[in-house]
C-alpha cells in the first residue's frame, strides 16, 4: 500500500471564460481529487485581483483544497493542471 500524506492545494483560474466555464473548472478538479484522495476541506475564495497580469488577465478566481492522496497523484495532477485551458497558476504544499 502506498504511503498517504496531508497536502493543500492553491489554484487560480481564468475569470475570462464566464462564471460557467470557471465552475465547470472548479468541479472538474474538485471530483478529480476526491476520485483519487480524501477531501478534507474546500475553501473558495472566489473572484480576486492577482498581483500581478497572468496572460495578459488582472483577475483570477480562487480555491484552496485540503486533501489526503498518495504522493503519485500529486504528480499526475500537476500534469493535468498543466494541461488544462483557464487554468493560471496552482500550487501544491505537503502539510507533513
Amino acid at each position: 500500500m502506498s504511503m498517504v500524506n496531508s497536502y493543500e492545494t492553491v489554484m487560480v483560474f481564468s475569470v475570462k471564460n464566464g462564471e460557467e466555464a470557471t465552475t465547470a473548472l472548479v468541479e472538474k478538479f474538485k471530483e478529480l481529487i476526491a476520485k483519487n484522495g480524501n477531501i478534507e476541506n474546500v475553501d473558495e475564495w472566489g473572484k480576486r485581483r492577482l498581483a500581478y497580469q497572468i496572460n495578459y488577465e488582472t483577475e483570477g478566481y480562487y480555491v484552496v483544497v485540503n486533501y489526503t492522496a498518495a504522493p503519485e497523484f500529486v504528480a499526475e495532477l500537476n500534469r493535468v493542471f498543466n494541461i488544462t485551458d483557464g487554468v493560471l497558476r496552482y500550487l501544491t504544499v505537503n502539510k507533513d
